[in-house]
């Protein structure tokens, strides 16, 4: 795009031509995009940069913008160029050390969430005149009440649960990746849930050190068949998060195989996957558990997403 975006200082001008430039690279939300970088580059909710459109920004403002948005138009996810990530309204930092936390996942932690609330009774709303501003049910705290994230990242999940539900004990948090686990124990420690979770550096479950009764993971499970993900994903994103061996599914085949000694009688076990990898992983979960209530859950698109096993 021919067009000097020092011409016009505004920020409606300076939004507008950031939006230009994404649409004419492809871009499927130029217009989210640039508003995100634009607020992250001023240093302002999104809301008052929409409704200041006259105001100005500051030469090195622009030019900063102005490079945020040529490597938005190379592909580069926004999330890694602003460095933070909204997940359950939690705001997570992320950099390419990590996967970009997707929407999905939270479908993931509610059902997470409605899990314990099943073991463990629902959290009861209190009076208005209760100095408290919500009561947990008569069974809280459950300080024996375990769960392990694997293949935590970010620490998203395991933030997310620790965050939401004040009834889990403990929280093992498990990622193969020191630089993830760094980025993960820092988020925790950021929003002040890592006294209730163990950052633990190993494969799978092994670093587990006991049985839980929730295990919840989002584990590499893209193909590394040719175009099983998007060029820009593949070109930014952490391969070792991404791309799981046997067609997507060898890191939860081998998580399946693991869990019935780490997991308590009565336990549940509740995986992300692919959309095309539903059947195989019931198929996988009835074998490690039989008699167990399998449940598949689908995602924002109708794909399937995500199962809950809920053992004996």
């Amino acid at each position: 795009m021919q067009h000097d975006p020092s011409k016009d200082a505004t920020w409606g001008a300076q939004l507008g031509w950031g939006i230009a430039r994404l649409q004419e690279a492809g871009s499927p939300t130029p217009k989210l995009d640039a508003s995100v970088l634009l607020a992250h580059v001023l240093e302002i909710p999104r809301t008052v940069l929409i409704g200041y459109p006259e105001r100005a920004a500051a030469p090195e403002q622009i030019e900063r913008y102005a490079g945020l948005i040529a490597q938005r138009a190379e592909g580069m996810p926004v999330a890694y160029l602003t460095g933070h990530k909204e997940f359950m309204g939690l705001d997570l930092l992320v950099d390419q050390r990590v996967l970009v936390p997707r929407p999905e996942t939270e479908l993931v932690v509610e059902a997470a969430l409605a899990a314990i609330a099943e073991r463990l009774g629902d959290v009861a709303e209190t009076d208005e005149d209760d100095d408290a501003d919500r009561e947990i049910s008569d069974a809280a705290p459950v300080k024996d009440f375990l769960a392990a994230d694997i293949g935590t990242g970010s620490g998203a999940i395991a933030i997310a649960l620790a965050a939401t539900e004040p009834r889990i004990g403990r929280i093992y948090a498990v990622d193969i990746s020191p630089d993830a686990l760094a980025v993960a124990r820092h988020n925790g420690d950021r929003l002040s849930v890592s006294d209730r979770i163990s950052w633990l550096q190993g494969d799978l479950l092994d670093p587990v050190p006991a049985p839980v009764d929730l295990i919840v993971a989002n584990l590499p499970y893209v193909s590394d068949a040719p175009d099983a993900a998007m060029p820009n994903v593949v070109k930014y994103e952490p391969h070792g998060a991404l791309f799981g061996a046997d067609g997507g599914l060898g890191h939860i085949r081998r998580l399946i195989a693991q869990a019935p000694t780490k997991l308590k009688p009565q336990g549940v076990l509740v995986l992300e996957f692919g959309y095309d990898q539903g059947a195989a992983v019931r198929e996988l979960l009835a074998a490690a558990f039989p008699g167990a209530h399998i449940t598949i859950g689908k995602d924002y698109a109708g794909w399937d997403r995500y199962a809950v096993a809920s053992t004996l």
